[in-house]
């Protein structure tokens, strides 16, 4: 069991990660890559204190490393789903999960685009995890809509255990698919409805009848990773103790809003960690 979780990989998830370990709490951060944060991208930083003109490669290097440094875990992966379990959290990490006493969301900014029904359907057909949701789905039919290649492993689970799927890619080669598993191209509109649940996939002209609707994105919206939290714009929602509405949830950095800067991020992450450890420690 992890105290603290840190989902993210940028300024605000080494900075709270950091924190914990200087308060003695068992910490893990789950994120891509590190040089996947915008901040690895930027040719030159100028505006951090102490630090002046560093590429963002550099300034990127000297978080991460000072971080390990100090006995933070770092699991390159992507989480696709954060369930309550009344006294700790379960994290499903690409289908390996792992349990702590807190979360800290350092997501960044939402890039992810839904389409029209998306959202309103989560939990009543719409699903961002086969692993977690596809047994659900079993002997029905079900759409994949997926942004990158990890979503033929989702539709070759579901292939299992469903009476078709219908896989619509959107990206450009599909590469590892089960035969049985009907690939269609174009542009997916809308997530439909009907008593209160999914019915189908609008495809362009086509709709697409089916009873569960999986996305698999490059980013997770942070209210599909935790259902139930608070987002107000494309920004979670806290306090100024970084808590979330969401009891033992905290957020930090510019997934919290702009202004959308280094400095920020990291003093959330100091914030959000002092917090989460508080709690955890009671």
């Amino acid at each position: 069991m992890i105290d603290v979780a840190i989902i993210g990989g940028g300024p605000a998830a080494l900075s709270a990660g950091l924190n914990c370990r200087q308060r003695n709490a068992s910490v893990c951060i789950f994120g891509r890559s590190i040089d996947s944060s915008l901040l690895y991208a930027a040719e030159e930083v100028d505006n951090y204190l102490g630090m002046p003109n560093m590429t963002g490669e550099d300034m990127t290097n000297a978080f991460f490393k000072h971080a390990m440094k100090n006995g933070v875990e770092f699991k390159e992966c992507r989480v696709s789903q954060i369930i309550p379990m009344g006294e700790y959290f379960l994290i499903n990490a690409e289908n390996e999960f792992h349990e702590a006493k807190a979360i800290i969301l350092c997501t960044g900014i939402n890039k992810s685009h839904t389409i029209t029904g998306e959202r309103d359907l989560l939990g009543k057909g719409v699903s961002y995890c086969a692993t977690c949701d596809g047994m659900l789905y079993r002997g029905k039919k079900v759409v994949v809509v997926a942004e990158n290649p990890e979503g033929e492993e989702e539709a070759n689970f579901l292939a299992d255990v469903c009476e078709s799927v219908t896989y619509i890619p959107k990206y450009k080669e599909v590469s590892h698919l089960k035969e049985n598993i009907i690939v269609k191209t174009g542009k997916v509109k809308a997530v439909l409805e009907a008593d209160g649940k999914v019915s189908g996939i609008q495809l362009d002209e086509e709709v697409i009848p089916c009873d569960g609707a999986f996305f698999a994105k490059n980013s997770t919206p942070p209210d599909s990773l935790v259902v139930g939290l608070s987002i107000e714009g494309n920004a979670i929602v806290v306090n100024r103790k970084m808590e979330t509405n969401i009891p033992m949830v905290y957020a930090a950095g510019d997934c919290t809003g702009v202004p959308y800067q280094i400095a920020k991020a990291v003093g959330e992450g100091l914030i959000a960690a002092l917090s989460a450890v508080a709690e955890v420690k009671k």
